[in-house]
């Protein structure tokens, strides 16, 4: 019998339809479901739902906006049967794959052949076959929870290796009790594994713990982009902390970040009360935990103290890090260069890393100038900041993170308004270059720049208006006078 609304999301009973909305399948994608599992019917050929949306619908999980779907038909028969439903583009994401690419309108479905596949302990890609075995397709997946199929017809759901009973014991199982065959076959599943335990809050079953542990320098052998992905996905999900803790424990973090193995056991007390209780590691942990799910936040958050175990001093019984946001910058930079992520996004994060301890360090007392200084320099980034300085006091003093949240929440608000303020007075210096050299009659050159940056540093701290020319006029024959 069909599953209701609340319980999955792919198709359910006709009544049921009209309320099934936010964050299932809608219901233009039911019907489009429905009906091609009905004309795959009719030409003898089976269709099922597959993989984690079957795993997220009976999780009552909202994550899945798509559906995944797995046929004993060959992409050309795949295109055949489907061009009676009206898709508005096919697409063959990669015919040797088997995987067929439907749009009807703004929803996307993807078909793939059912399939076998043969890894070379050599390569990085797997040999695909092509099958007409539901059996042998679930078999090649990683865990058990991913390895149930659903008819779309009937609601029938296929679970040949107790991926139902895993997901209510809540762990994480390699298909067929094999976890060093499946780790073999696509050693990024080493990976995987702790990211749905970090998106799930699942436990690893512990043969496939242990074959994680054997394996774990098999993740080398990855592309640093699909190793990157997943370390994404990680972050930003319920419970990062627990999926970063099980990248060290279980060997992984050493191919992916290792610099974060240093930060363990580096007290941030003179002499630590308990280890591990203010360590770095420890506090790191926490702030990735504490801060906004957002991408950059949270690899600022993981990086932002990365440097403190290089620049680690004790002087008069106090430990200091001078400059590690500004040496945790230049490794951020390097980490997420190995990582191949765009030049923009390694901007941001090394933006975040060198500019947290400035954020951290606010106080009412600061001038306008000093916020509006602290704005330029965060630039769009400005948020992911604030964000990131609420995360980074892990007191357990309720009084301290109160202070603290009201600290951000007091820079906040001046933000905002500062930013309202220039929106209706841009800030810039008052003589712009044509204007400085009509003033001195002098031609375009090196000299401009020293004028113009002390005219807008003025500008900045409040000191001179935007529009006030003759204060500006004055200010900058000085300027010319005190050089020459």
């Amino acid at each position: 019998m069909p599953f209701s609304p609340v319980q999955c999301s792919y198709p359910v009973s006709g009544e049921d339809k009209q309320t099934t909305r936010s964050g299932y399948i809608y219901f233009s994608m039911l019907d489009i479901i429905i009906t091609l599992a009905q004309a795959f019917r009719t030409q003898h050929k089976q269709l099922y739902i597959v993989g984690g949306t079957v795993r997220d619908g009976l999780l009552h999980r909202s994550e899945s906006t798509d559906a995944d779907l797995a046929t004993d038909a060959h992409p050309d028969e795949v295109k055949r049967i489907v061009a009676t439903t009206k898709p508005t583009t096919i697409v063959l994401v990669g015919e040797r794959f088997g995987t067929v690419r439907l749009y009807y309108g703004s929803d996307i479905i993807e078909i793939t052949t059912f399939r076998s596949e043969r890894y070379n302990p050599e390569s990085r890609k797997p040999e695909v076959c092509f099958g007409s075995d539901l059996k042998e397709d679930l078999l090649r997946r990683d865990f058990t929870i991913n390895a149930m199929a659903r008819d779309p017809l009937d609601g029938h759901i296929i679970d040949l290796f107790d991926g139902r009973r895993d997901l209510e014991a809540h762990i994480l199982r390699a298909v067929g009790n094999e976890p060093d065959k499946r780790f073999d076959e696509d050693p990024l599943r080493l990976l995987r594994a702790v990211r749905f335990a970090a998106q799930l809050n699942f436990t690893i079953e512990s043969e496939t713990r242990n074959s994680i542990e054997r394996q774990a320098s098999k993740l080398q052998k990855i592309s640093r982009e699909r190793v990157r992905d997943e370390m994404n996905k990680l972050l930003i999900s319920p419970y990062p902390a627990k999926g970063l803790d099980l990248l060290v424990e279980l060997g992984l973090i050493q191919w992916i970040v290792p610099e974060v193995l240093e930060l363990r056991g580096v007290s941030q007390q003179p002499q630590p009360r308990a280890l591990h209780t203010k360590d770095v590691y420890a506090h790191v942990l926490r702030v990735v935990e504490r801060s906004a799910p957002h991408l950059a936040t949270r690899w600022g958050a993981l990086l932002h103290d990365i440097a403190k175990p290089r620049t680690r001093t004790v002087e008069d019984n106090k430990v200091h890090f001078f400059g590690h946001e500004d040496v945790g910058a230049h490794m951020a930079r390097e980490i997420l260069k190995r990582l191949h992520f765009d030049r923009d996004f390694i901007e941001s994060v090394s933006r975040l890393v060198r500019l947290h301890m400035r954020a951290n360090a606010y106080m009412s007392d600061w001038t306008d100038g000093a916020v509006r200084r602290l704005m330029l320099d965060a630039g769009d980034d400005l948020l992911d900041l604030l964000d990131l300085s609420r995360a980074d006091i892990t007191s357990y003093r309720a009084e301290k993170i109160n202070r603290a949240v009201a600290r951000v929440s007091e820079l906040a608000e001046r933000c905002q308004r500062l930013k309202e303020e220039a929106e209706r007075v841009p800030l810039k210096s008052p003589l712009d270059g044509n204007e400085l050299m009509a003033l001195f009659g002098r031609g375009p050159g090196a000299w401009l720049r020293p004028i113009k940056d002390h005219l807008l540093s003025l500008v900045i701290d409040g000191v001179l208006s935007p529009d006030d020319k003759e204060e500006a006029t004055k200010v900058a024959r000085a300027l010319v006078e005190e050089s020459t």
